[in-house]
């Protein structure tokens, strides 16, 4: 291992920790100093414990650059390609360093395997890297980067023992108890083997697009469009599965035009009985109709000069699209019961989950409105196509619903993050969020405690579609953990009495506190 330490090592070990505390007292100068000291001894600890793990051949650690945004390489062992210099710089957003940092969480790879960062997978297979291992290093609360472990054997870290990267400050009792652990997945008090990833983390301006959620290249291409076709008057149709955002996008398309001070009329064409759409959309004189004691301004008037939002416009009556299409080619109409052409400026965004071109084909659908509504199509990806964004998701519901009800939900068990990810949601992101909502009601303390039993697994989707598949089986853990956490939870996590949890399980206070061991259940948790 010699030669590990750049001259990145010397930067890094000269920080200038004297030009940060001119201000502060002794107290918090210790702490400056504990903070600056850790890195560099645990680089060196790392340097001389590495050898005696057998599978570890390289060594690489990442500090985030805030100024650029980027996670350059400082420390570096000389196995490593040369293309993987000292000083390099890889961006936050599209990198297995940033992965890491972004998501606090260790990421494994198979160099020969590997489809998300494949550039950076042949780097490491010119040095013969077969497996990588990418973990977050933390001081005290504070990111600072990302720990990388490189072996030439296949599957080498699965099995891998992190501890002897986790160290505190036996130098300093004080500084022991401010920074108990440099890495972020290091244990709570209370925790078992099973390991907790944070929630706490903010969703960065970069994965909002407006109230749109993710970083997955599939969603990003479909805001692209969105970009594009934004500023313009044209007609756009969004296409997409059940409650994967479209009203969001329509609302997008509508904030960035140059209309975005108008109205944004949204108009559920599905929700409106058929004898009262064509009221709804272009009003009526009194008289009109039975029941018509007055005249009344239809959707497309209230648009004038704005965006109206046709949603679920493949569930229009056929007797009403003949008046829709001259409306978009023609911007006029005339009211129920009225004989006088109205004219409005009004620019049409619709959307559908519905095969309108099948539908068209059926005559279910007229063929030259479809054509007139598919002037600029843009396509939404269904959350199952674009899986990297589900913790974000995650984390981004945790905080919005936890804030709404007064909790403090701050973590989440990897088990049920990978339960969770694992769900096929053909609900997509509507399925999603409310099965959030629901699991931050069901949480009484920090971690979240979702209700996994209910989670559709990806045979269920085939069963649904008429093919073979195995029944969902809950297992009898799943369901004595959620009894024991919803008894402990009811009773405010008494545990004996005659209204105690254990009392309520039908069980002694002695086996309810063996099942609590068994399942890492505490109440330093709560």
């Amino acid at each position: 291992m010699k030669g590990i330490m750049t001259t990145a090592m010397d930067e890094l070990i000269t920080s200038p920790a004297s030009e940060t505390t001119t201000h502060i007292n002794d107290g918090e100068r210790e702490h400056a100093v504990a903070i600056d000291q850790g890195l560099p001894r645990l680089l060196y600890e790392l340097a001389v414990r590495l050898p005696a793990q057998p599978d570890v051949q390289a060594l690489c650690v990442w500090l985030y650059e805030p100024t650029g945004e980027t996670i350059r390489v400082h420390v570096l062992t000389v196995d490593l390609p040369a293309k993987l210099r000292a000083g390099l710089d890889f961006p936050a957003d599209d990198s297995i360093a940033g992965w890491v940092w972004n998501h606090q969480q260790p990421l494994l790879i198979n160099t020969e395997a590997e489809t998300r960062f494949p550039e950076f997978a042949r780097f490491l297979l010119q040095g013969g890297i077969k497996s990588f291992c990418g973990v977050p290093l933390m001081i005290g609360n504070r990111r600072i980067g990302v720990l990388g472990l490189a072996s030439v054997k296949p599957d080498a870290f699965h099995q891998f023992k992190l501890q002897f990267v986790q160290r505190g400050f036996p130098e300093n009792a004080s500084a022991v108890g401010n920074f108990p652990g440099l890495l972020s997945q290091s244990r709570h008090e209370g925790e078992t083997d099973e390991q907790m990833s944070l929630l706490e983390a903010e969703v960065r301006p970069e994965d909002k697009f407006e109230d749109i959620i993710g970083r997955s290249d599939s969603l990003r291409a479909a805001l692209d469009q969105v970009k594009i076709v934004a500023p313009t008057h044209s007609t756009v149709l969004i296409l997409g599965e059940t409650g994967t955002g479209k009203e969001l996008v329509a609302r997008a398309i509508h904030n960035r035009s140059s209309q975005r001070n108008r109205p944004f009329v949204r108009v559920n064409c599905a929700a409106i009985p058929s004898g009262l759409l064509e009221s709804e959309l272009f009003g009526h004189e009194k008289g009109a109709f039975t029941g018509a004691i007055a005249r009344k301004i239809g959707r497309f008037e209230l648009a004038h000069g704005g965006t109206i939002f046709l949603d679920e416009i493949g569930d229009i009556p056929l007797e009403l699209q003949p008046k829709l299409l001259r409306v978009l080619q023609e911007q006029e109409f005339e009211r129920l019961g009225s004989t006088q052409t109205t004219r409005v400026d009004v620019r049409v965004v619709a959307a559908t989950s519905r095969d309108l071109p099948e539908m068209a084909a059926k005559r279910e659908f007229r063929s030259d409105l479809y054509y007139r509504l598919n002037v600029f199509p843009v396509r939404l990806p269904a959350l199952r196509e674009r899986r990297e964004d589900i913790a974000l998701l995650v984390r981004h519901f945790v905080a919005l619903y936890a804030r709404r009800m007064g909790k403090q939900v701050e973590r989440i068990t990897q088990a049920a993050m990978r339960r969770i990810l694992a769900c096929p949601w053909p609900g997509n992101v509507r399925e999603l969020q409310n099965f959030i909502e629901r699991s931050v009601i069901l949480s009484p303390g920090k971690v979240l405690q979702p209700p996994l039993g209910e989670l559709t697994q990806p045979a269920d989707c085939l069963e649904a579609r008429g093919q073979n598949a195995e029944p969902k089986v809950r297992t009898l853990k799943d369901a004595e953990h959620e009894q024991i956490l919803q008894a402990l939870a009811e009773t405010n996590w008494v545990i004996g009495g005659p209204k105690g949890a254990a009392a309520r399980l039908g069980l002694q206070r002695t086996t309810l506190f063996y099942k609590m061991k068994r399942f890492g259940i505490s109440r330093a948790q709560a």
